[in-house]
């Protein structure tokens, strides 16, 4: 039985790793689309949305059959709730993705002087959204606690970004326009690494039974 459910267990890993890769697609080819001024490459992440929310789909499945039928023991019921809530974050973070798309779509704001930070912002989410599943699978506090940590480069850049479209108010209402969605697009990527930060603090709930703010279990 024991075995039975070890392998249920490695599965849930991969299907967590699968949906990882898919957000980590979905943050890189909305990044894509900013930078190339790409309306056509912002589509593409709808589909790569729909992956993600079939992905949750199935985790969810798995984690209540390993519920019912496994009989799982305190650490084993922590490992698969924490799974349950990480799945709620991925999700969202494809959301968030797609809301991305959804402006690039409609509107240019691939201008030079702000798609740098933008990407940045980009990248380090996409470095927390990677590293914050990797801790579950290798079941690795420190990584963990260094994605939480990491959030503050994310917010730095978010400041960044804030800092520089200030300025941009005073040049008429097409630039305007501009820094509105910009702004709305950075302020998308950070709540991206919220959501990086939140997967997080669920690993480390389910390695050590504490979470932020919480009981140990």
């Amino acid at each position: 039985m024991r075995n039975k459910f070890e392998e249920q267990l490695a599965l849930l890993n991969q299907e967590l790793i699968a949906m990882g890769a898919l957000c980590e697609s979905a943050i890189e080819t909305v990044s894509r689309s900013l930078i190339e001024g790409g309306p056509s490459l912002a589509g593409k992440v709808d589909a790569i949305e729909e992956e993600i929310d079939q992905k949750e789909r199935d985790i969810e499945s798995l984690c209540m059959k390993l519920l019912m039928q496994q009989q799982p023991v305190a650490k084993d019921l922590r490992l698969i709730s924490a799974a349950l809530k990480m799945i709620t974050d991925m999700e969202r973070i494809g959301d968030q993705a797609s809301d991305i798309a959804e402006i690039v779509k409609l509107s240019n704001i691939s201008r030079a002087d702000d798609a740098v930070q933008i990407r940045d912002m980009a990248d380090a989410t996409i470095k927390m959204v990677t590293d914050s599943i990797d801790a579950f699978v290798k079941k690795n506090v420190a990584l963990a606690e260094s994605v939480i940590a990491y959030d503050d480069v994310v917010d730095s850049l978010f400041d960044q970004v804030k800092a520089t479209l200030i300025s941009h108010f005073s040049g008429g209402v097409e630039v305007a326009e501009h820094t509105i969605d910009t702004l709305m697009t950075a302020k998308y990527f950070e709540r991206i690494g919220d959501h990086a930060v939140n997967i997080a603090e669920w690993v480390v709930f389910s390695i050590t039974g504490n979470h932020k703010g919480g009981t140990p279990l």
